[in-house]
C-alpha cells in the first residue's frame, strides 16, 4: 500500500470550485464474511436532480490481500441513487441495505393504512417514502423490499444463520387508533405526547423472497386489522421498547441480541435513554420479560461488537458522549468490555492518552481500534489497559472491520492531499501491504496540491496548543524564493464540535473547504483549541465552563504567534467556521477588530434559547455548568449577543431552515444585530436543510462560492 504524500508539480492547475465540490464521499464500507469482497456505499452530488446520489458498489478481490480487481475496479451493485448502510448476509450471497426508493405496487392510500410513521418518526414526514430494508443478490438480480408496509426502519441486522433479518421501527398503531388520531388531531403535532417507542421485528428472508417472486400487487402486505398493529406479513415480534432502537447486534451463537437504544425524540435530554439491552432472539412473544437492561450510566454507547465467546460485548463511548464512570462529563473516546452475565464493565486501552474513534474484533477475539493523537489517527491493538501500534503510516485511518472468517481487515485511509480510499489487508499484521478497493476522486491527484505542516504555540496561560497550517500550492515546496513564504494572507478556519480535531486527513465539501481556500491563495490556519480531542482529557475539558472565551484565547494567541513569526500578514487576516466553529467566529469578532472579514454558519450567538432548542441540550448544559436558571451569568458572559456593539468585521452568515441543532433564528438574531449596528453583512438560508447541508448539493456549492467571494471582497478593501 502506497500512502506516501504526493509532492506538488508546478505544471498542474489549481483545483476549481466545480471540481472540489463534485467529490464523492465514502459513507460506509463492509467486508464480506470470508473477506473476499467488499461493498462500498458512496454519496455524490447529482446536480441535475438537486440531491445527493447514494449508491452501493461491489469489489471482488479474489481473496483478501490479492490484487483482484485493479484500483477503481468497482461494479455498481445498485442504481437507484437512494441506497445506503449495506450489510452482508452470513453466507455472503446477499447484501441488505436501507433505501427510500419507491415500492412497486404500493400506492399512497395503501401506504397510509395502519402505518406507524406519525410519532417519533420525523424522517418520514418530508419525503415520499420511508427508509425500508431492501435485499439484493450479490450474484445478480434486482433488489427487493424486505417488507412493503410504511415502516421507517431505525436499525437492522441479519440473524447469525442468515434465515431472518431483524429490524426496528416506531411501533405502528392499529388501524382504528390511526384513523381516530387523524380524525381528532389532523396535522397538529402533540409535542412529546405523540411519541412512541420501537418494536423489534424478525422477518424470514424466505418470506420476502416468496412475496417478491410474484406480482407486487399480490403481496402488498397483510391487511391491517382494526385492533392490531400493522406488522409486515410473516414478521414476528421479538421485543418492544419504550425507546428507539438504533443498533441490533446478534450474539455469535445467534440466541441473543444486544440492542442500543436512544430517545424516541432523538434529543439528548437524558443520557439514560441511551443504554444497552439484551433480548432472546426467539422473542417469547415480545413481552417485557424478554428484555434485560445491561447498562445504567450517563454515557452514549456505540460500536457494539460481541467477542467470539459470546460472553463479552466490546463497545465504544465516543468523544463528548458522556461518561461510564460517574456523572455526565465529556471526555475523549473510550473503549470498554461488558460481561453479559454479570454486567461488569471494564475499561480497555486506558493507557492511551488520545481518543479512541472506532473498533472491531477479529475472529480470534483481538481488538483493533482507531485512535486519534494530535493530528494523526492510527490503528492499534488493545490488550487490557495496554495498546500497541499495528499501522504506522501518517494520516487518518477509520471504518475498521475484521472479516468473520479468516484474518482479512478492511479500513479507510486518507491524508490532507489524498482522498479517503477503502483498503483490504490479509491480516492485522499486514496493514502496510493492504490492497486498494477504491480509487475515488482522482482529480485531486491531477491538480496542484497544497503543502502543510503542524504549527505549535503557547496560549496566554502557557498551555501548549497545536494546529495545522495549509499553504497554497508551491509556497512551501515550490521554486526558490517561495519556500517558507512569509507575510501570507491568512484564513483562520475553526473546526466544529468542539470535540473534534483538524489534522492529516482529507476533506472536500461545504464544511471542510480548507484545501480549496489554499488553492485560491490563502494560508489556512486550523487551530486545535482547548476542547479538541486527541490531546488528553484535561485539554478537552479545559473549555468548561468558559465555552467560547477559553478556546477563543487559544485561537487568538495562535494568530498572534503566526503574525509574530512573520508567516501571517497582520493586514490580511480573515476568520470563519461552521457549527461550533460558527459559535467561535461569532464570539471572536466581538473580541478583536483584526479580521477584515468573517464567514460564519450554524453558530449560536446566545446560549439560553439554543439550550432549549438544541438536540444535544444535555451536552450544552454540561459545558456551561448547568441550566440557564442555574448559571445565568455564564450564559450571558459567554454569549456574543451581549457584546455585539464591539463588532466591526464584515460578516457573512449561513444556516439551514430545518436545523435541529442550532436554529436558524440564531443567524436571524445575528443578522438583525449587525443590521442595527451598520456592520456589512449578508445572510443565506438554505430551505429544508438540517445541521449538515445534506439535502441539495447546490446549497453547499453556493455557500462555499459566496464565502470565498466575501473573503476576497473585504480582504481587498
Amino acid at each position: 500500500m502506497s500512502l506516501a504524500m504526493v509532492g506538488h508539480a508546478q505544471d498542474k492547475p489549481a483545483i476549481s470550485l466545480d471540481e472540489f465540490m463534485n467529490a464523492t464521499e465514502i459513507r460506509d464500507a463492509r467486508i464480506a464474511p470470508d473477506g473476499s469482497a467488499v461493498v462500498v456505499a458512496t454519496s455524490a452530488p447529482d446536480w441535475g436532480a438537486n440531491r445527493f446520489k447514494e449508491e452501493l458498489w461491489l469489489w471482488r478481490g479474489g481473496g483478501a490481500g490479492k490484487e483482484g480487481n485493479a484500483r477503481g475496479g468497482l461494479i455498481a451493485l445498485t442504481h437507484s441513487g437512494h441506497d445506503s448502510s449495506p450489510e452482508w448476509s452470513p453466507d455472503g450471497r446477499y447484501v441488505a441495505f436501507l433505501s427510500d426508493r419507491a415500492v412497486a405496487g404500493v400506492g399512497a392510500a395503501e401506504a397510509d393504512s395502519g402505518g406507524g410513521g406519525d410519532a417519533g418518526d420525523a424522517d418520514s414526514k418530508d419525503k415520499g417514502e420511508p427508509s425500508r430494508v431492501w435485499v439484493i443478490p450479490v450474484s445478480g438480480g434486482e433488489a427487493f423490499p424486505l417488507y412493503r408496509e410504511r415502516l421507517d426502519v431505525h436499525g437492522f441486522a441479519w440473524s447469525r444463520d442468515g434465515a431472518e433479518i431483524y429490524f426496528s421501527a416506531t411501533e405502528p398503531l392499529p388501524k382504528s387508533a390511526e384513523e381516530a388520531r387523524k380524525a381528532d388531531w389532523k396535522d397538529v403535532i402533540r409535542w412529546r405526547e405523540q411519541e412512541r417507542g420501537d418494536v423489534l421485528l424478525a422477518l424470514p428472508l424466505g418470506e420476502a423472497l416468496r412475496a417478491n417472486g410474484a406480482t407486487p400487487e399480490a403481496h402488498a402486505g397483510a391487511k391491517p386489522e382494526n385492533d392490531k398493529p400493522a406488522y409486515p406479513m410473516g414478521a414476528r415480534v421479538v421485543a418492544h421498547s419504550e425507546f428507539a432502537i438504533d443498533a441490533i447486534v446478534p450474539s455469535p451463537a445467534g440466541d441473543r441480541i444486544a440492542l442500543e437504544t436512544t430517545a424516541v425524540s432523538r434529543r439528548l435530554e437524558n443520557p439514560a435513554d441511551t443504554e444497552m439491552f439484551l433480548v432472546d432472539a426467539q422473542g417469547g412473544g415480545g413481552g417485557a420479560a424478554n428484555v434485560r437492561q445491561l447498562t445504567h450510566n450517563q454515557a452514549l454507547e456505540s460500536h457494539l461488537v460481541w467477542q467470539p465467546s459470546g460472553k463479552t460485548i466490546d463497545f465504544l463511548v465516543s468523544a463528548a458522549a458522556g461518561s461510564l464512570e460517574g456523572p455526565y462529563e465529556d471526555v475523549q473516546g473510550r473503549v470498554y468490555a461488558l460481561d453479559v452475565a454479570t454486567g461488569k464493565v471494564t475499561r480497555l486501552g486506558g493507557e492511551f492518552t488520545g481518543s479512541w474513534e472506532d473498533l472491531t474484533v477479529t475472529p480470534e477475539g483481538k481488538i483493533l481500534a482507531a485512535g486519534l493523537t494530535g493530528i494523526d489517527t492510527s490503528v492499534y491493538r488493545i490488550d487490557g489497559a495496554k495498546f500497541e501500534h499495528v499501522a504506522t503510516e501518517p494520516g487518518s485511518y477509520g471504518r475498521l472491520e475484521a472479516a468473520r472468517q479468516g484474518g482479512a481487515v478492511l479500513f479507510t485511509h486518507s491524508t490532507i492531499n489524498e482522498p479517503a480510499q477503502v483498503y483490504v489487508a490479509s491480516s492485522a499484521a499486514g496493514l502496510k501491504e493492504a490492497k486498494a478497493v477504491t480509487a475515488l476522486n482522482p482529480i485531486f491527484g491531477e491538480r496542484a496540491q497544497v503543502t502543510w505542516e503542524p504549527y505549535r504555540w503557547k496560549s496566554a496561560d502557557g498551555t501548549a496548543v497545536e494546529g495545522v497550517l495549509i499553504y497554497p500550492p508551491g509556497y512551501k515546496s515550490g521554486p526558490p524564493g517561495k519556500k517558507g513564504a512569509k507575510n501570507l494572507r491568512m484564513l483562520t478556519l475553526i473546526h466544529g464540535g468542539p470535540a473534534d480535531a483538524d489534522g492529516d486527513r482529507f476533506g472536500a465539501d461545504w464544511y471542510d473547504w480548507a484545501g480549496l481556500a489554499a488553492a485560491r491563495g490563502w494560508l489556512v490556519f486550523r487551530p486545535n483549541y482547548r476542547g479538541s480531542t486527541g490531546y488528553g482529557d484535561a485539554f478537552m475539558q479545559g473549555i468548561r465552563p468558559h465555552l467560547v472565551s477559553a478556546p477563543g484565547v487559544d485561537i487568538l494567541t495562535g494568530v498572534d504567534a503566526l503574525v509574530k513569526d512573520g508567516i501571517a500578514d497582520p493586514n490580511h487576516l480573515t476568520i470563519g467556521g461552521y457549527s461550533y466553529g460558527g459559535y467561535m467566529t461569532n464570539w471572536l469578532i466581538t473580541q478583536t477588530t483584526r479580521f477584515k472579514a468573517a464567514v460564519t454558519g450554524a453558530g449560536a450567538v446566545e446560549h439560553a434559547a439554543n439550550w432549549g432548542y438544541d438536540d444535544e441540550t444535555f451536552d450544552d448544559a454540561w459545558y456551561l455548568g448547568g441550566a440557564p436558571w442555574e448559571k445565568p451569568a455564564l450564559y450571558q458572559s459567554e454569549a456574543a449577543l451581549f457584546l455585539m456593539d464591539k463588532v466591526k468585521t464584515p460578516t457573512h452568515l449561513v444556516g439551514g431552515t430545518e436545523d435541529n441543532r442550532v436554529s436558524f433564528f440564531e443567524q436571524i438574531v445575528l443578522d438583525r444585530a449587525l443590521q442595527r449596528l451598520g456592520v456589512p453583512h449578508a445572510l443565506l438560508l438554505f430551505p429544508g436543510e438540517n445541521h449538515p447541508l445534506g439535502k441539495d448539493p447546490w446549497h453547499g456549492y453556493i455557500k462555499v462560492r459566496e464565502e470565498l467571494k466575501w473573503l476576497e471582497t473585504y480582504d481587498a478593501k
